[in-house]
């Protein structure tokens, strides 16, 4: 179908619209502005609850064998019996903690979120390829939520296997209290889940390929959307991998199989499975484990690409080395999800492979920092609050991106393996940073979705007090980490060799729920602004891709009439020959004007 006879056809459509009743504008949706909107929110309530536990599981760190209150009514008489925190539950919180933060905020809160509402925006399109796909995509991922959700109410106790949910804990329901029907309904959900995931990345794909508006060629697209669209091919890759682990787990947990378990004794009595092999799993898990740090990623930098160009008032540094160096980082993380085991009896020579390929993937990882800092310099900068997590983004980028080197050599990451040396790495370079991304993006596009402008102020404080307490969580636990403090261990008190680490951990825990309090004034910002917030005007960042140009009040179709063509690429600011230091898409080109070059 051509371009001019899509567009009519739409056109045609939307002139005799029916009226929408309340289920089919805001339950059944399959307007992609309404599903991000779906994805936010369903994201910002999972990351309550996952930001909730590490509360909880920072208190029992910082004060072992404390009676807390608060663990009594949360947790109840079972799990912390007179307020004291069981190791059981402990574990449980971490690994619930973990996935809901992985997947259910950072994947899909970000992804889900960002690709629905910008794809079609940004390139021009009436819709998404297939908005019913896109409905059921929302709602597999609703599911699959309320299922890792119900999972903390199981009797038996929620999974508590780590996030990795690493064979034999997770492979037999006898092995520890939360692998009975918690650890089923984790596999369930993330199943689910999965399937969700592999039917939104399609839809990206396809709708980036086959809709983008008149002149809008592969080299005019926003580096949002190349970031999206290089992120949905990542997940259609190794997305399958995990799901192919958690159906050969389930086999493995209730039908008698053994691909992942060999030679098991518990309490003396020998179990009959033998043959398989946990590093089988090992290796499945981390194939699709690593390119899902990109996956999160990824939609991070894309959104600070965008924030930064438009707020430093200047074009993009080097347009077609941060394309390179997305397509780069995508094919490299399929390749590097060894180094995550290079203590479970990996060939040396093998070690050195993925150690070679784990560092090379830190020259596009290099590339993206230097655009980003070389685009602020000398920039006009508008510091809204947008702009001062894109920034931040890139703090921590670079923070963690550094410590990633040390775990990335197998002979160094031997020593600092599974200690908090990693979990500060990552948190920071994978957590952190894909959070601020996740706030720059609500903030700077939150017009675009509700109409109304977030209140600075309360974004001012929010990111002030969130960068110096994330700071103030991981950086510590670099040090904690050198000196050999494990990970996962519910106390730390049976060990006298850590007695002088303690009050570091109570140092975190102090940042941690500082910080975490402090969310709630983006919470009631975001909420508030939904409602009372200013109005919005339609273009109030003064940018130049083609979001901006639809009406502030949403319609189905994104454009009234006609669909914008486009003449330029989408980082067309302060350019001398034009008046306004901004130029959209949408004007064409003067009689000898240079197209700009990127």
């Amino acid at each position: 179908m051509s371009a001019e006879a899509h567009d009519h056809e739409h056109d045609h459509e939307h002139e005799h619209h029916h009226k929408e009743t309340f289920i089919t504008k805001y339950i059944f949706s399959i307007d992609h502005k309404m599903i991000a909107k779906q994805y936010l929110i369903t994201g910002i309530i999972m990351g309550i609850i996952g930001v909730g536990m590490s509360m909880l599981f920072r208190m029992q760190l910082a004060w072992p064998e404390e009676s807390f209150k608060i663990f009594n009514i949360l947790l109840g008489d079972k799990w912390a019996p007179n307020g004291v925190m069981a190791n059981d539950i402990y574990l449980s919180l971490v690994t619930i903690h973990g996935t809901i933060m992985v997947f259910f905020v950072l994947t899909a809160g970000l992804s889900g979120t960002f690709s629905n509402l910008l794809i079609p925006l940004q390139i021009g399109a009436r819709d998404m390829a297939s908005g019913f796909m896109n409905m059921i995509s929302y709602w597999l991922f609703f599911l699959s939520s309320v299922i890792m959700v119900a999972s903390l109410f199981v009797e038996s106790g929620p999974a508590n296997s780590g996030w990795t949910i690493y064979p034999p804990l997770s492979a037999l329901p006898q092995a520890i209290s939360g692998s009975g029907l918690g650890m089923t309904l984790w596999l369930v959900s993330l199943a689910i889940f999965i399937a969700s995931s592999l039917m939104g990345s399609l839809n990206y794909i396809v709708t980036v390929i086959n809709l983008r508006t008149k002149g809008m060629s592969m080299t005019r697209l926003p580096l949002t959307i190349w970031a999206f669209f290089v992120t949905a091919i990542i997940g259609v890759v190794s997305f399958p991998v995990l799901l192919s682990a958690a159906l050969l787990l389930i086999f493995d947990r209730s039908f008698g199989t053994s691909f992942f378990l060999s030679d098991i004794y518990i309490a003396g009595e020998v179990l009959h499975y033998q043959g398989g092999s946990p590093v089988l799993f090992e290796h499945l898990f981390w194939f699709l484990g690593h390119p899902e740090v990109y996956i999160v990623l990824l939609p991070a930098l894309g959104i600070t690409s965008e924030v930064i160009a438009t707020n430093s008032r200047k074009p993009i540094f080097g347009y077609r080395a941060m394309i390179m160096s997305i397509l780069a980082i995508a094919f490299l993380s399929t390749i590097v999800w060894g180094h995550h085991m290079f203590v479970s009896g990996m060939n040396p020579f093998l070690g050195s492979v993925f150690t070679f390929t784990t560092l090379l993937i830190a020259i596009p990882s290099a590339v993206k920092a230097f655009n980003y800092i070389t685009t602020l310099w000398k920039g006009n900068l508008q510091l809204n609050p947008a702009m001062l997590f894109s920034i931040g983004l890139v703090s921590t980028f670079i923070t963690g991106g550094l410590t990633g080197i040390i775990l990335g050599d197998s002979t160094l990451d031997i020593n600092v393996h599974d200690t908090y040396f990693v979990v500060a790495h990552f948190h920071l370079v994978m957590g952190i940073s894909a959070l601020y991304g996740m706030f720059a993006g609500i903030y700077h596009w939150f017009p675009k979705m509700f109409g109304r402008m977030l209140n600075k102020n309360l974004g001012y404080v929010h990111f002030w007090v969130t960068a110096v307490c994330a700071y103030g969580v991981f950086f510590p636990m670099h040090f904690i980490g050198l000196a050999g403090l494990p990970r996962r261990y519910y106390t730390n008190t049976n060990f006298p060799l850590f007695d002088d680490l303690q009050n570091v951990n109570v140092l975190i825990t102090t940042f941690a729920l500082i910080g975490g309090a402090f969310q709630l004034v983006f919470l009631y910002n975001f909420f508030s602004s939904i409602f009372y917030g200013k109005k919005a005007v339609q273009n109030p960042w003064r940018s130049n891709t083609l979001e901006w140009t639809t009406p502030v009040e949403h319609i189905h179709g994104n454009w009234p009439g006609e669909i914008p063509e486009v003449h330029r690429w989408p980082y067309d600011y302060s350019n001398p020959a034009h008046e306004e230091d901004f130029v959209p898409q949408t004007v064409p080109m003067k009689p000898g004007e240079e197209v700009l070059h990127h």
